[in-house]
């Protein structure tokens, strides 16, 4: 068997790994190669069984898996050169907003991302990507009841299989120029060697659109970004059961905070006359960078295990425009926010015999983190008006350290040939802002009625604790009697998310080529977790609606026929909360006299949400469309409102060249938002939301790629 071959099966077998059958055929993982065989075995196929094994620590019974191949990441219009969170935006339920956040079945943000099955601690938000999808080989998209491997950020588990050197031998070097000022320039390479498996990725991006538009124009004053990213992935087969791993990666990004020409000053500043608002000069630059070291392995043919070590540093700082800022705002503040997470995860698997499959794990993450700000301010009277114009300063820091612990436990049972159950808990432990902790019981049903009809049900308690980006009293107390006095005092501390989630649904493969499924939801909720911006810089901060709910239903349809490829996904659904019980200091308490009393839209609701998109491949030549669709965000005084709905429509054409002077070509030409359609994805109203943003213009983007 050649080497692409072996590649091809891999990848094949990989992708089996994540199919909706993956539970059931656990006790084929590690059956038919024993130890003792696969010392005489290709590294290759000794990886593909690691894989294998690897896979099947997980379990999704019961919950709602979408599946990306990467033949499905190369037919997105832009291809590989897609934005992650753009990328995200093609799974069912996946609302847009802006600064690149994702809200997933009504919940802010609240998602999960795991490398080949290891959790990685989340960064502090901004808008920057941390990862780039050049380095994905597949992913699952899993939502609604989880089993209880999964805790925390539960609204969707973004699990990647990055690639490695078996799937990417060789290596792409990659340039895309276009709209917006855009340059491009990226690359990867991997191979093996006996038993020692290497992907390196790299790129770099300059573009005018680093944020979105506050005024929906085609181009945009003072919105450059710089953003360089990079990843490793080595791997090394110690024995036949056992195999290291080592995946780094950094991403570094700068950002001009976009203008809003015609402004009027609303405060005056000893020795400024006109300063307008398109020459405001802040900026933005955030910094992840992550790395995991693993151990993972096979006893036998009954037990897979992986145990992790884990690290991330995230950092992200705004600096203001000293003048700009305090005469459009009343405050200038150079704002630093860090984070420092260390932590364990093991999980394993025991197949007890040919009905029962026993998995557990359990997890630890210490978290160091340093908040300072610098600012500058007028003081005011209690209405708020300027009583001089010459600034005070202040500062600030606050150092917190945070520990979370969870473990799990879960059986695997099926009953018959049809009908597989999977019950089990997880109990959790958090030190942070607040103490506290939740035993969570899990249970989901997989029965599988015939070849053609799969129905799926599950229920999950989740236990989810608020990001640790909170602005203390302290903070908010030293602002009194200033331009930057908050609404209220008021800032009770921000409570874990306590909910029970209920979810139902039916696939149905109505041809050899052609499968449908629906999807239902509810969820009941104590302590909503919502998250605002509050104040001038791009950052964000959680609070807590005493009560909530979200419920909704899905519907996918996917067709693939040899060459045609095509999707369409429809969501609706509904999340409203009552009663804010924490951080209220930068909330009008006529919103928080409204919210107390009665049930209202949370500002990242959006009624109706669709994706849809098709592919085709004619020779050497594949092309592809997609498009979103969005009913709007909602708006306006307690979110009583909604942003107009929007369509964008994209396209693409690839075509490989085989045999030119350099060897292997791709040239590809992309058209984002053919129809310019201008849209608004916020307008600066709503609960905790601040300047408007606006969906990219028009834009046209050509990319080149050399194989190597």
């Amino acid at each position: 068997m050649n080497t692409r071959m072996l590649q091809l099966s891999a990848m094949i077998a990989l992708a089996y790994g994540f199919s909706a059958a993956a539970p059931a055929a656990y006790a084929q993982t590690t059956a038919g190669i024993t130890p003792d065989d696969a010392q005489a075995l290709d590294p290759i196929i000794v990886n593909e069984r690691l894989d294998r094994a690897r896979n099947s620590i997980s379990v999704e019974t019961g919950s709602s898996v979408y599946h990306f191949g990467r033949e499905d990441i190369d037919a997105l219009p832009q291809g590989s050169d897609t934005a992650f969170n753009q990328f995200l935006l093609r799974a069912p339920g996946v609302a847009q907003d802006s600064y690149g956040q994702l809200h997933v079945r009504g919940d802010h943000a609240n998602l999960q991302y795991r490398l080949n099955g290891i959790i990685l601690p989340e960064s502090i938000s901004g808008f920057g990507q941390t990862f780039d999808t050049r380095f994905v080989d597949s992913m699952n998209f899993i939502t609604g009841a989880l089993p209880a491997q999964y805790g925390y950020r539960t609204a969707g588990i973004v699990d990647i299989r990055t690639k490695t050197g078996q799937q990417a031998a060789g290596g792409n070097v990659g340039v895309e120029i276009g709209s917006n000022n855009t340059r491009q320039v990226s690359g990867d390479v991997g191979g093996t060697k006996d038993g020692f498996s290497y992907y390196l990725n790299g790129s770099f991006d300059a573009n005018n659109l680093g944020i979105e538009s506050p005024t929906g124009s085609s181009s945009t004053l003072h919105d450059r970004t710089l953003q360089n990213k990079a990843f490793g992935y080595f791997s090394y087969l110690l024995n036949p059961d056992q195999r290291v791993s080592l995946i780094l990666a950094n991403t570094d990004s700068r950002f001009q905070i976009p203008d809003s020409p015609g402004q009027s000053p609303k405060f005056t500043l000893d020795g400024v006359g006109d300063y307008p608002s398109a020459t405001v000069d802040a900026n933005q630059r955030e910094t992840n960078r992550y790395g995991i070291l693993a151990l993972q392995g096979v006893i036998g043919d009954k037990i897979d295990y992986q145990v992790a070590a884990f690290s991330r540093y995230t950092k992200v700082l705004y600096q203001p425009d000293a003048i700009g800022d305090l005469i459009y705002t009343g405050v200038a503040s150079r704002v630093l926010r860090t984070g420092l997470a260390n932590g364990l995860q093991a999980d394993a698997g025991y197949q007890l015999n040919d009905s029962h499959t026993l998995r557990a794990g359990i997890a630890y993450t210490r978290e160091t983190l340093n908040n300072s700000s610098d600012s500058q301010t007028f003081l005011a009277d209690s209405d708020g008006n300027q009583l001089s114009t010459s600034p005070i300063a202040l500062s600030d820091q606050s150092r917190k350290i945070t520990n979370q612990v969870g473990l799990y436990l879960q059986d695997e049972w099926k009953l018959n040939d049809k009908l597989t159950l999977n019950y089990g808990a997880r109990a959790d432990w958090i030190n942070a802002f607040v103490t506290a902790s939740q035993l969570s019981p899990r249970v989901g049903l997989v029965y599988k009625m015939n070849s053609r009809t799969t129905f799926h049900a599950g229920y999950a308690r989740y236990f989810t604790p608020p990001t640790s980006e909170l602005i203390g009293s302290n903070t908010i107390a030293s602002f009194d009697g200033t331009t930057n006095a908050s609404a209220s005092s008021q800032n009770d501390p921000v409570q874990p998310e306590r909910s029970d989630y209920y979810d139902l649904g039916v696939s149905h493969r109505l041809t050899e080529n052609f499968t449908v499924g629906v999807d239902g939801y509810y969820k009941k909720i104590k302590n909503m977790l919502d998250e605002g911006q509050f104040g001038s810089a791009l950052l964000f901060t959680p609070f807590n609606y005493a009560e909530g709910k979200v419920y909704g239903v899905e519907l996918t349809l996917n067709y693939r026929k040899e060459d045609f490829g095509a999707y369409f996904n429809l969501a609706r659904a509904t999340a409203l909360g009552k009663n804010i019980i924490s951080s209220q200091y930068n909330i009008g308490q006529d919103e928080l006299d409204v919210i107390a009393n009665q049930w209202v839209h949370v500002d990242h609701d959006q009624t109706v949400t669709a994706s849809a998109g098709a592919s085709y491949q004619w020779g050497g030549t594949l092309y592809s469309a997609d498009a979103l669709f969005g009913t709007g965000l909602r708006s306006g005084f307690v979110n009583s409102d909604h942003l107009p709905a929007y369509t964008e429509v994209n396209l693409g054409v690839s075509h490989t060249f085989n045999d030119t002077l350099i060897g292997k070509v791709n040239l590809r030409l992309s058209a984002i938002n053919v129809f310019d359609k201008v849209y608004q994805i916020r307008d600066g109203s709503g609960i905790g939301v601040g300047a408007p943003q606006y969906g990219q213009r028009r834009a046209m983007y050509l990319a080149m790629t050399k194989s190597f």
